[in-house]
């Protein structure tokens, strides 16, 4: 081996300014760093600080334009908003921080640039400075290759309801047709996905499928996708904190489930960003308690809002002592892990899914918005590893206001059909286990992931060492 195949690469990471985008494009980072390589992440002051408490990575700050977008200090992540209008603040913010990144990278240059495709910008400043650009989405390849299929044999205009997913290997239903605006906005940052060296996916092969992987190599023109996932397992972050600073410590919802038989907890949480009325929540802590399953139910829009229970929940809910109420970030991936969880319902949000597939875990599916419906899919429909709510209220974003309610009564059905038992529950529980050691084998080494890795690595030092002098 020669001394050029020997020198470490030099990587920098650009994540999209969110708990949710950045923690998965992070754990990524880090499987690069236990190789060996010279990683950096590039972000802002106040994420640098939550990323340094759950990622012992190397990280390179830019002063967040608080002023210039109109945001209070401190408040420099999707995660730290609650409305569309800052969440639009929020992206313009990453604009605004290209002139210091690209003058970073001019004086200090990578050999490779791994970028969220949220960051569009940053194709025109890889080019600029001839540096191989890799992209993250944070989304499956199952998902990009629906919408690819969408984009290039749309639905009809006034087309609404149901509909198959066009030219595609699966036979997919769809219960409700996207939103108007969303491809309009995702279909340009698509299109810039096909012009880098490759796609960054935080999942495993075997999830995916191999007739979606050869799928998505012809629709996208030989485009590489490397499954790189779960990521998380890698690094060993199954009992961490990660992310924000969670309400109930590791410790408290440990000790919690310890005390409770295997499979008899349910584990409800939306994500950061799927904010639900009082009306729905009311809906939801109903359903639980006629289901009479115990549970965790994590609900960050009533962070700070406490004492507005009154409004959202049955009279005399929490002193049945059924379960745990979170309002704030949970240890996700802990709770997920533990034996006696035996549900989740999920918004499908792809870093919910991937977490629970690893960890075996069965999941209810209610999507809100973005890649949820497609993601869906892939569980309930390819996989067979959940059931369905019967959510059809397709949004824009998590926080938009929702028209429709899912009613109390069909998510008590879909809470039975997994936690009550029965011949369906066993062979849906079954499948998941099975796709949790799946997951587990593809990052060991000689799995699926663990080659791809290794096969990026050798690509991207190939890429570095017939670059031509200046």
């Amino acid at each position: 081996m020669d001394a050029g195949e020997e020198q470490p690469l030099k990587l920098y990471f650009i994540p999209y300014l969110g708990a949710g985008h950045m923690i998965p494009l992070c754990d990524i980072a880090t499987l690069f760093a236990s190789r060996g390589h010279h990683v950096t992440i590039i972000t802002t002051p106040s994420n640098a600080k939550t990323l340094r408490e759950s990622h012992n990575l190397r990280v390179q700050t830019f002063q967040f334009p608080s002023q210039e977008v109109g945001l209070p200090d401190g408040v420099e992540s999707q995660s730290a908003v609650t409305n569309l209008r800052d969440s639009s603040k929020i992206y313009q913010a990453t604009s605004l921080l290209r002139k210091h990144i690209e003058d970073f990278m001019e004086r200090d240059p990578p050999d490779c640039i791994l970028a969220h495709f949220m960051l569009p910008w940053v194709d025109d400043v890889a080019t600029k400075l001839r540096i191989p650009r890799l992209v993250f989405n944070g989304f499956t390849l199952f998902t990009i290759c629906a919408m690819e299929s969408l984009k290039a044999h749309p639905l009809p205009v006034d087309y609404s309801g149901s509909f198959v997913i066009p030219h595609f290997p699966h036979h997919v239903t769809i219960s409700s047709t996207p939103p108007k605006g969303g491809s309009s906005f995702m279909d340009p940052l698509l299109t810039k996905v096909f012009k880098s060296h490759g796609l960054l996916i935080n999942s495993f092969a075997e999830l995916d499928g191999e007739e979606c992987i050869e799928h998505y190599e012809r629709i996208s023109g030989g485009h590489k996708a490397w499954h790189l996932g779960p990521a998380f397992l890698v690094n060993n972050r199954t009992t961490q904190d990660r992310g924000d600073k969670s309400v109930l410590s590791v410790h408290e919802c440990l000790s919690w489930l310890n005390s409770k038989r295997d499979n008899s907890v349910l584990y409800i949480c939306f994500g950061s960003m799927c904010h639900f009325p009082d009306k729905q929540l009311y809906e939801i802590a109903s359903a639980i308690e006629a289901s009479g399953h115990e549970f965790i139910w994590v609900v960050p829009e009533k962070r700070g809002k406490e004492e507005e229970k009154e409004k959202w929940l049955p009279k005399g809910f929490e002193e049945r002592k059924k379960g745990l109420i979170i309002t704030g970030w949970a240890p996700q991936v802990a709770i997920l892990g533990h034996p006696a969880v035996g549900a989740f319902l999920t918004h499908c949000g792809w870093n919910s899914i991937v977490e629970a597939v690893s960890m075996g875990v069965p999941m209810i599916t209610w999507p809100v918005h973005g890649d949820q419906f497609y993601n869906e899919k892939l569980i309930t429909q390819v996989r067979g590893i959940g059931v369905e709510v019967g959510a059809t209220e397709w949004c824009l974003t998590g926080f938009t206001e929702r028209e429709k309610l899912v009613s109390r009564d069909s998510i008590e059905k879909a809470v039975r059909r997994l936690m009550d038992g029965g011949d369906e529950a066993e062979r849906i529980r079954r499948r998941a286990r099975e796709f949790g050691d799946k997951a587990k084998r593809a990052v060991q080494e000689g799995g699926s992931s663990h080659n791809n890795l290794t096969a990026l690595i050798d690509d991207l030092k190939r890429l570095r060492d017939c670059k031509p002098l200046d």
